[in-house]
């Protein structure tokens, strides 16, 4: 058994997958920071300088001071985040289907296979030349 997972792990699959996981989270980071740092701050200055980060709907106001006995947090909806991971979802599949759209372009379609003989519409003409003789 433990020979059977180890060629399982070592087959080229599992790895390209590890990498692709690994990529995924860098590629995460990239594209939040991108939305966060560069495309928000620049719809929020086109939509009145609003920061979609902190916009939100106050359910229950924070009670006390923070670190302090008693102290009870805000409970608020936090649509404005929701906003930014929307925005994200919606750049990230873009440019999936530019790297999708991009290798489909690149893969070579696979050669035709090589005829091994005759085709059956050859065969038959074959036959009825034979019987008009």
């Amino acid at each position: 058994m433990l020979k059977e997972f180890k060629n399982f792990i070592m087959t080229g699959n599992v790895i390209e997958f590890a990498v692709a996981v690994i990529m995924a989270g860098a590629v995460g980071l990239v594209v939040n920071g991108f939305v966060n740092d560069i495309v928000m701050p620049i719809v929020g200055h086109f939509a009145g300088g609003v920061d979609f980060a902190n916009l939100k709907v106050i359910l229950t106001e924070a009670v006390g001071t923070e670190g302090g006995e008693g102290f009870v947090a805000e409970n608020a909806i936090r649509y404005g985040a929701w906003i930014n991971t929307l925005v994200n979802l919606l750049i990230v599949g873009f440019v999936m289907f530019l790297i999708v759209k991009a290798y489909n372009k690149v893969k070579t379609p696979p050669a035709p296979p090589a005829p091994t003989g005759p085709t059956a519409e050859e065969l038959l003409a074959e036959i009825r030349d034979a019987l008009k003789k």
